[in-house]
Formats: structure tokens, sequence, C-alpha cells
């Protein structure tokens, strides 16, 4: 897990960076994203351990392996994530509501630096991490990924108020927050409903399915496909086919026929751990 380690340290290092420039320049708002980058660090250790585990063999008491550890370990992201949008919107709210411009603190220029290097850094951690969930094919990755996006966000929001702060327009600050409040509670319940729509058994995606059924119609003795059922297993796949061979086969005949059409199928398609074959006869 080379990505969340390298995004672990970078996170150390701006939280403290943001740390030293939101104290030294006097911004109550940099100091937040210093606490919201600290968390960070906290989700990314959830992560290391949640795709360590998943990739465990089976044993004697989860003869299936343990793929779904990604999908809670996604989920326990996915929880403080709507709590820190919910802690960003509801600041905002208050700011809004009290409407005292003595509540508002004047940044020093070192703070507008540190929000600006805070988006960019981010913003590379976003992509970077995304793109490695997308190549592993692990939603506890891209939960991760889509945190970094929420920091970055929650940096924008530190931009705008800071600067808003240093311009004399310090309802900036609290209506900022309130906009990012809404893309990390979407974020927060996009990773939530992913995490629980894999842990329920759907079907893989059509054109997936599409796939599979081609490559099943090619072995040498198929027929035709009778049903085809497929489910999503964290980031693995379960498939349970019932073929159609001729009914004057033999029944060894018709058993390897079986057995090249499960060979195929784990052997072509990498997110494929098991396919199970029924012979029907025609």
């Amino acid at each position: 897990m080379g990505v969340s380690f390298v995004t672990m340290a970078g996170n150390v290092l701006l939280a403290g960076f943001k740390l030293f420039a939101g104290i030294f320049a006097h911004s109550s708002a940099m100091i937040s994203d210093a606490v919201h980058s600290l968390s960070d660090v906290l989700s990314t250790l959830v992560v290391i351990l949640g795709v360590k585990f998943s990739h465990k063999a089976a044993d004697r008491e989860h003869p299936y392996g343990h793929e779904r550890i990604e999908c809670v370990a996604a989920l326990l992201l996915a929880v403080p994530l709507a709590f820190t949008g919910f802690g960003i919107g509801g600041a905002g709210v208050r700011l809004l509501l009290a409407g005292r411009e003595s509540e508002m603190i004047t940044p020093g220029l070192l703070a507008l630096v540190a929000a600006v290097i805070s988006i960019l850094v981010k913003e590379a951690m976003y992509w970077y991490t995304r793109h490695a969930a997308l190549v592993l094919h692990a939603d506890v990755l891209m939960a991760d990924a889509w945190h970094h996006r929420s920091d970055a966000l929650s940096s924008v929001g530190s931009l705008l108020g800071i600067a808003g702060a240093r311009l004399g327009f310090a309802f900036l600050d609290p209506l900022a927050s309130m906009v990012i409040c809404m893309f990390i509670l979407k974020a927060a319940y996009s990773i939530f409903m992913e995490s629980v729509r894999k842990m329920m058994d759907t079907a893989c995606d059509e054109e997936t399915v599409t796939q599979i059924e081609k490559a099943i119609c090619a072995q040498p003795g198929v027929l035709c496909i009778d049903q085809l059922k497929s489910r999503l297993f964290g980031d693995r796949i379960y498939i349970d086919v019932e073929i159609q061979v001729d009914g004057n086969l033999s029944l060894a005949r018709a058993h390897d026929i079986a057995h090249c059409v499960h060979d195929a199928v784990e052997r072509e398609f990498d997110r494929v751990k098991h396919c199970m074959v029924h012979v029907n006869p025609q």
C-alpha cells in the first residue's frame, strides 16, 4: 500500500505546515484546516488496514475470503467525512446568523500562502489516489481519494475566507464553509451508498456481464446460456451460470465443457474470483 503511505506522510507534513501558518498568521480557519488534514492521517490508517485484511486468504470461518472488509473500511471513512461536512457547515451557519464582524479574525499573508499550497497538494493527492483506486478496483482507496478532495475543498474555503477577511468581506468565510459542506456531504453519501450496494450482492455492470457471456458462448460445446447471475463481493465478482449442452453427451464430456467454461471465465476476467457452472441438457 505504497499509495497510502505516501499520502499519509504528505498529510503529516502538510498539517504541520498549516498549523504553523495558522498560529503564526493568527488564522483560525487555517488552524481548523490543519486539524482536518490530521484527520486524514487517521483515515489513511483505516485504508491501510482495510486493504491489508481484505487480501487475507480464505479460512475456515471465512471460506469466501475477506474482501468485504474493504467495504466496511469505506463505510468507516464515510462517517467521519459526513461529520466533517456537518461541522464545517454548522460553523458557517453560526457565523452567518451571529453577523458580528468582531468574530472574524484578519489573518496574515502566510495563511493565504498556506491555503494555496494546501489546495494544490491535496488536489494532487486526490488524483494520485483516485488513479490507484481505479487500477486496483479498491473502493476504500476511492473513499480516501474523496477525503483528499474534501480537504482541498476545505482549503478553498479557507482561501476565500482569508482573502475575504483581508479585503474586509468577512461574510465570505462562513458562506464558503456552507458551500464546502454540501460537496463533502455529497461525497460521503456516494461513498456510503457504493459500499452498501456492494455489501448487498448487487450485480456487476451490464458491459462486464456481456463480455462474460461472450466468453462463455465461445467455448466449444456450449449451445447457449440459460441463466447468468453475477454479484459483487467487495472488489471481486462471483458468477453463477447455467449453460445448455447436447443432451446426448456423456456425463464426463458435459463435465469437461463446464470445466472449460469455468477456467475461461476466471482466466479472462481478473475480477472474477469464482465461476460456478451448472449444465442443462438441450
